[in-house]
């Protein structure tokens, strides 16, 4: 048993869609949240810069005694996660890409991706669609320029800015027939309402909350750090920017800038 925190950091405020869901399911564990909001969005850096800010990250969380970190970052995960799990010695848990479950399902043979530009042309995005695109289902890719931008800011989700954008990425997948729609990036599980009302209830979204949730679970009684208080743990959240949007964050959540 281990009472130490689990740690969880994300380019900013994405990743709260993981923290929720695991704040839920994990309920007497307790939670340190890094929202990297400072060197907000990750998706249009370079391999190198996104491993150096995924690995200052991490060395925060160690310092700050977490047991294991998760990487609730589709960008972080597929340009860095062999680094840190080389680099550190705690558990990292990682975002698988959902492109996996999205393949093996689609009836169509037509699936859609919106992801950022750095996951979509990672190594472990292009590989996990090359092992398991046996049957050449044909994959719709489109970068969501500007999404995590307007959500860090705070913008209405259910703005104007929103519904153009979203119609705009969206739209031409949905005519190409897809019925799957694999969400990339962590932030756009904010989104899942006006993505909806645009692709409909035929096409299936596949976000990576529950398999993340699941597989820290899973690394949890592997390693035997399961806490064993009977009480609800905390969750403190550190941002380091001026500002942080507070739309999607939980009022029971203690939050606080930190230089990191």
């Amino acid at each position: 048993m281990d009472n130490r925190p689990i740690g969880i950091f994300d380019s900013g405020i994405g990743g709260i869609s993981i923290l929720n869901e695991l704040y839920k399911e994990l309920n007497n564990e307790e939670f340190i949240y890094l929202a990297d909001n400072k060197n907000c969005p990750y998706g249009n850096k370079s391999k190198k810069i996104i491993t150096e800010l995924s690995v200052k990250n991490c060395k925060e969380l160690i310092k700050l005694d977490c047991k294991a970190i998760v990487v609730a970052c589709n960008t972080s995960t597929t340009n860095s996660i062999e680094s840190l799990r080389k680099t550190f010695n705690c558990p990292i848990i990682g975002i698988e890409p959902g492109i996996k479950p999205a393949i093996l399902a689609t009836k169509t043979k037509k699936i859609g991706v919106l992801a950022t530009e750095k996951t979509l042309s990672s190594d472990i995005f292009l590989k996990t669609q090359y092992t398991n695109n046996k049957e050449k289902i044909k994959i719709f890719e489109q970068p969501g320029f500007g999404l995590v931008e307007s959500l860090e800011k705070g913008v209405e989700v259910k703005s104007i800015i929103f519904k153009k954008k979203l119609y705009q990425y969206l739209f031409p997948m949905v005519k190409k027939n897809i019925d799957h729609l694999v969400l990339g990036c962590t932030h756009y599980n904010f989104l899942k309402n006006e993505i909806k009302e645009i692709i409909g209830n035929k096409i299936k979204i596949v976000d990576s909350i529950m398999p993340v949730v699941n597989q820290t679970k899973k690394v949890l009684n592997e390693f035997n750090l399961n806490s064993d208080k009977t009480t609800h743990g905390n969750v403190k959240l550190f941002y380091n920017s001026k500002i942080i949007s507070k739309d999607f964050i939980d009022e029971i959540f203690e939050i606080e800038r930190k230089e990191f």
